[in-house]
């Protein structure tokens, strides 16, 4: 693991908002009191803990796409790239008003397109989120070759999807990128052969789970011809069991040749001399 400590412990995309927050509730406190500065004491707490950006492991797995958010796999599907247009692997996370929202890349590359879309605010959780929502899709050319789509898509609540990555930059493998305010989903497209590693329902963490293996290993393995000595030692054993076999049957062929010859002679001998001469030569030839 590589650990990733160049962010605050609160994400910068929320420090007004925390501000804000602080701001508002001192005053309330200080003017009103009671019960209802307790309720926005409460929800100060609740925009601190929704901002929190903590520093995070960053998984060396070789050939590994990580997870670029914090939440619960909603989804894993094969289906068609809308941004590529090729059939991949669709991984979603959805992420929820608890989970830590700052999103990291899942590859290590260069950002090769960016595209913004303008939409619904459906909840993310939903399949069709993914087309309707607004969202953000960054495509990422992994130094390993292939290519990857990372979409940020704003959910039910998140009405602001910040993204600080621009066409032509390099990213790092794990490397924080943006960030989504409050409830969100991430799509991860990754290629057919690849490896997939997580299941719908299974919680993971940005920058340290591993969604997926590109080029499985089974696929890297160099074929090796194992069999086919196997199967040439078979055909030569049979070969030579044939050939032993046919010394054998010899004497069986010269038998039943002896038994036709005699049987003919005998034939023959039976015709008697005024029977027809063609007749006579056929059987003496035979013989």
């Amino acid at each position: 693991m590589k650990s990733n400590s160049s962010y605050p412990i609160l994400a910068k995309e929320g420090w007004g908002i925390i501000g804000a927050a602080i701001f508002i509730t001192l005053l309330v406190w200080w003017l009103i009191g009671g019960f209802i500065s307790f309720i926005f004491f409460v929800l100060l707490v609740f925009v601190i803990q929704f901002f929190r950006d903590p520093p995070r492991a960053i998984s060396q797995t070789p050939h590994s796409v990580l997870s670029g958010a914090d939440g619960r796999i909603c989804k894993v599907q094969k289906v068609e790239n809308p941004y590529t247009g090729k059939e991949e692997i669709l991984i979603s996370t959805f992420m929820n008003v608890f989970n830590i929202h700052s999103n990291r890349s899942p590859i290590g590359g260069t950002v090769e397109a960016i595209y913004y879309k303008p939409g619904k605010f459906l909840n993310a959780d939903l399949d069709k989120a993914s087309m309707e929502n607004e969202r953000n899709a960054i495509i990422i050319k992994s130094d390993e070759g292939p290519v990857i789509t990372c979409v940020q898509i704003a959910g039910l609540i998140a009405r602001r999807i910040i993204c600080h990555l621009h066409i032509g930059q390099e990213v790092t493998r794990g490397e924080r990128f943006g960030f989504i305010r409050f409830g969100s989903r991430v799509d991860v497209y990754v290629p057919l052969n690849s490896e997939v590693l997580v299941f719908v329902g299974q919680k993971v963490r940005a920058a340290d789970t591993v969604l997926a293996l590109l080029n499985p290993q089974e696929e890297e393995k160099p074929e090796t011809p194992v069999e086919a000595p196997a199967v040439e030692a078979v055909e030569v054993t049979e070969v030579a069991a044939t050939a032993d076999a046919a010394p054998a049957a010899e004497p069986d062929c010269r038998a039943a040749g002896l038994i036709r010859r005699r049987t003919l002679k005998c034939l023959y001998s039976e015709i008697k001399p005024n029977s027809c001469m063609p007749v006579g030569i056929f059987v003496r030839i035979l013989a």
